[in-house]
């Protein structure tokens, strides 16, 4: 055995030159080599190395190789290298599959690793290696030197060996092995001896076991002492983690083919604490698992925890596993019902902002704790109503309390940070593509899997029986005409639109503003990009992105709007990098006119001038403040000012920046921190303060502040903006269940908004829904409208 580092570069000091030697290992060593299979007069068919584990501890293989080096190494040779993957038992053995011939009768059984090296017969080299990178060593010396070599078996006339001298008698029909003891003095001629091939995988299959390559069963079927319970523990964290594990058993109750790979099982043999789950992810990378639902496994490998982000709670797996399947088309574990009884009303334990992960789980006490008690397992919930549409990822969201903060069209309604919704889950199908589905849908009959964990939202159930999708007609509204005196002032975020997106884009978001929204006087949209989008040149400019829209919305029996803006400085108001985001008023000028006032622009502040006949600004269009550190990265205010019927009315365009950073509501740290709220606190003063300053100038001047705030009706954005009653907040003045404009994770939520000052007292204010709640949407938000009937306002 070649050691590792210092040691064995000290050993050579004391032997003679030829000499390559080192400490010999307790772990992982090559048990047996041939190179005759197919060739002729051999029985098998194929050449292969085997390794076997002498140690107690399981030998994680994922990176490692086995390479080889013909036995006459000359300058032009190369190591030829075979990666291997999984992990070799302790007392275990592991077999690579070679180089194949024509000749042989006999298939090996199934390799653990397969590669297609043409190994010799007679004389070579073959190296276990710690990475897959080829070495470049030709001698024994050398090779002894290098700390990725854990063990070298030279037979026939091999340069590169261990000892005195290569083991010798390898030939079509012998292998050179080691003995049942595995000893390792590092002295290939004393450690290996020539004999018939014994291939024996890591199921313990030779060929005259059954099993044979691409077969299944033989091995050893007595389960290790550890169970699934015992790795899953009381907490979130394993107690198992960085450990071996070996011959854990369990059912297969799922299987993923594609993104990470894997499958779960799970023990049918439960304990009695309701706290440790006996489901678990059998994480296989790269590679296909081979097993079935309904196999009866044992599997060896280590124990891990995975956060899929940093923020996340972690997915307790077994990496790199090996599998013994013991035998086929078992019944699965019956599954854990998930509903209004069995699913706790609070959501999360309290750890002052600090992880709950080595909290002992409380599962009839909160949510969180219940759903983790059942990581792995198998769970279900019958007849649960769709609360978020299928997304690009064939995923949606199911309540499977229907009486929870129910909306007027089937959703869940997000109320407060102390109350988040405790029956939302998440669903994705292991056997099909997911029906596409919108909010209020059902999925009828039973949907059944294992209870997965995902950075995007939590606990996920991988449905391996997927319920029926009963439609339920959801239709998208259409808000009603304004009348000739009232001023119709609209908001929507039209999703990074830009001039290079398709027509349909265009058509779909132009038949929202002239049909859904009936044609609004004014319309203030946010996330319009410049011309040429996200490539990045430093163009800034929208004209043609507005043109092109505009004339969409006219082709849709809309007006022919007019528009205002003011380009940003290059990438300097985030959003996407070279989109140059930004807000725009389109207007309807034969019902609206607008007040030019030139000299605004990306970085010059617009004010607010009294005059004898009120308010006016100083620039029109202007921003707020723009220099100030509260618009760092991020969109700055538009105001304008518009004549409607002869009264002033000054309108505020508004995308405060995203929720980027938050902790998430399913995360570890609890209660999650929202650090992005001191951005948009600041971003509400900055607005707060301006609005503050027309009242200065006219008590009585009617303005609409509007647009993607990024933040709730109840949050400290929206406290901020309205300090000291300037401006009403008109989402509450919709009843409960009708407050929202946006879907997020089974949430529907307030994150758009309309406010006016306190002269706009006659009003007509509704949120159209049209996107957030479909799979097939423009936009990811809802739009809104406010109706003004100016006449009838304070200070007409």
């Amino acid at each position: 055995m070649i050691a590792v580092g210092a040691v064995g570069a000290l050993a050579l000091t004391a032997l003679p030159a030829w000499t390559a030697v080192a400490a010999p290992s307790a772990t992982a060593v090559i048990s047996e080599v041939y190179g005759g299979g197919g060739n002729s007069g051999a029985t098998l068919t194929r050449d292969f190395v085997e390794l076997a584990n002498a140690g107690s501890e399981v030998f994680d293989l994922s990176a490692y190789s086995v390479q080889y080096l013909p036995g006459a190494a000359s300058a032009s040779s190369q190591w030829q290298v075979t990666a291997l993957s999984g992990s070799l038992a302790a007392g275990g053995h592991y077999l690579v599959g070679e180089g194949t011939g024509s000749g042989g009768t006999t298939a090996l059984p199934t390799p653990d690793a397969t590669g297609s090296i043409a190994m010799s017969a007679t004389t070579g080299t073959i190296a276990l290696v710690s990475g897959t990178t080829a070495l470049t060593c030709k001698t024994a010396a050398d090779c002894t030197a290098d700390s990725r070599v854990l063990d070298v078996v030279g037979y026939g006339t091999a340069v590169v060996r261990e000892g005195s001298g290569p083991a010798t008698g390898a030939s079509n029909t012998a292998s050179v092995a080691r003995a049942d003891s595995l000893a390792d003095t590092d002295d290939n001629a004393t450690d290996l001896t020539a004999g018939t091939p014994t291939p024996v995988n890591s199921a313990g299959q030779t060929p005259g076991s059954g099993g044979g390559e691409g077969g299944g069963g033989g091995g050893t079927t007595e389960p290790g002492t550890v169970r699934v319970h015992d790795i899953q523990g009381t907490t979130r964290l394993s107690p198992y983690a960085g450990k071996a594990v070996t011959r854990v058993p369990g059912i297969v109750t799922g299987v993923r083919t594609s993104g990470s790979k894997g499958y779960w099982i799970q023990d049918p043999q439960a304990d009695t604490d309701a706290r440790t789950s006996e489901g678990v992810f059998v994480y296989t990378g790269s590679t296909t698992p081979t097993v079935a639902v309904g196999d009866s496994v044992l599997v060896t490998g280590r124990v891990t925890e995975y956060h899929p982000s940093s923020t996340s709670q972690s997915l307790t797996e077994i990496t790199g596993p090996t599998a013994t399947v013991v035998s086929s088309g078992n019944a699965l574990p019956e599954p854990v019902k998930l509903d209004e009884a069995t699913v706790p009303d609070a959501y999360t334990p309290e750890a002052d902002g600090g992880s709950i992960e080595a909290l002992a789980l409380e599962p009839s006490a909160y949510a969180l704790d219940f759903y983790e008690s059942l990581e792995g397992m198998r769970t279900t919930f019958t007849d649960a109503r769709v609360v978020g549409a299928t997304d690009a990822y064939d995923e949606l969201w199911v309540t499977v309390k229907p009486d929870e903060h129910p909306t007027k069209r089937g959703g869940t309604l997000y109320t407060s940070y102390d109350e988040p919704n405790t029956g939302r889950v998440k669903v994705a199908s292991l056997d099909t593509t997911g029906p596409v589905a919108n909010v209020g849908d059902e999925l009828s009959g039973t949907t059944a899997g294992p209870l997965d964990y995902s950075t995007y939202g939590g606990y996920i159930l991988q449905a391996t029986q997927l319920g029926t999708l009963s439609a339920e007609g959801l239709r998208r509204e259409v808000t009603r005409r304004q009348k000739g005196d009232e001023l119709a002032v609209a908001t929507y975020n039209v999703e990074n639109l830009d001039a290079l997106d398709s027509q349909e884009k265009f058509d779909r978001l132009a038949e929202g503003v002239a049909v859904n929204l009936n044609s609004p006087d004014i319309v203030a949209l946010e996330e319009i990009q410049d011309d040429n989008g996200a490539t990045n040149d430093g163009t800034l400019t929208s004209e043609a992105t507005l043109t092109k829209f505009t004339t969409a919305i006219r082709a849709a029996g809309g007006p022919r709007y007019s528009w205002r803006y003011i380009s940003p400085e290059n990438n300097q108001d985030g959003g996407e990098p070279g989109g140059n985001i930004r807000q725009v008023f389109l207007f309807n000028p034969k019902r609206v006119s607008f007040t030019d006032r030139a000299g605004g622009d990306a970085t010059t502040a617009t004010s607010v001038v009294k005059t004898r006949k009120g308010a006016r600004l100083t620039y029109s269009p202007g921003r707020i403040n723009p220099a100030s550190d509260a618009w760092d990265s991020s969109r700055k205010p538009l105001v304008g000012e518009f004549v409607f019927h002869g009264e002033p009315v000054f309108v505020i365009a508004n995308h405060f920046t995203s929720k980027g950073g938050d902790q998430p509501l399913h995360g570890r740290y609890q209660q999650p921190a929202r650090s992005s709220e001191t951005q948009r606190a600041a971003q509400a003063a900055e607005v707060n303060t301006f609005v503050k300053s027309l009242l200065a100038a006219d008590k009585d001047a009617k303005a609409v502040v509007l647009g993607d705030l990024n933040d709730f009706e109840f949050s400290r954005t929206v406290t901020t903006l309205t300090s000291g009653n300037v401006l009403r907040p008109l989402i509450t003045t919709l009843p409960p269940a009708e407050r929202y404009t946006y879907v997020y994770d089974g949430n529907s939520q307030t994150l758009d908004h309309t406010l006016t000052t306190p002269a706009v007292t006659h009003f007509d204010y509704d949120v159209v829904h049209i996107n957030a709640e479909f799979a097939d949407q423009a936009s990811d938000h809802d739009p809104q409208i406010v109706r003004i009937d100016v006449s009838r306002c304070r200070g007409h």
